[in-house]
């Protein structure tokens, strides 16, 4: 039986969230954005085209929502790395995620889309 590694992308999943360093963004919230891709063998899953092989993403899209309306993190840094390695943690037959946190409604004097951070993390 050949290996097969696929590849699964989640683009643009949106929440309004209650992260930030100032009292106002805990309190107010504001608009984050997400990106995750992930890696996994999914042989079994496309030889039997069967979902009980496969790595769900809907229960990848359930467990960022909780996360994102569960505890509040002052650094987009520290949400990144705690969503991908609870989900590392859940999901143990992924090989690699790759997420992206974008945070939109910035305090800033001056036009800005977004701040956006980047994290990968591999199984050894």
């Amino acid at each position: 039986m050949t290996k097969s590694l696929s590849k699964i992308q989640i683009k643009g999943l949106q929440f309004y969230a209650y992260h930030g360093v100032m009292t106002e963004e805990k309190q107010i919230g504001g608009r984050f954005e997400i990106d995750l891709e992930y890696y996994y063998d999914a042989t079994k899953a496309i030889i039997a085209d069967d979902l009980n092989y496969a790595v769900n993403y809907k229960d990848i899209l359930f467990d960022i929502a909780e996360f994102m309306n569960g505890d509040t993190y002052n650094l987009i840094e520290t949400i990144a790395y705690e969503l991908l390695s609870n989900l590392m943690v859940k999901f143990n037959n992924v090989m690699k995620m790759t997420i992206k946190v974008r945070k939109f409604n910035i305090p800033f004097k001056g036009t800005l889309n977004y701040v956006e951070t980047e994290q990968s993390i591999e199984r050894e």
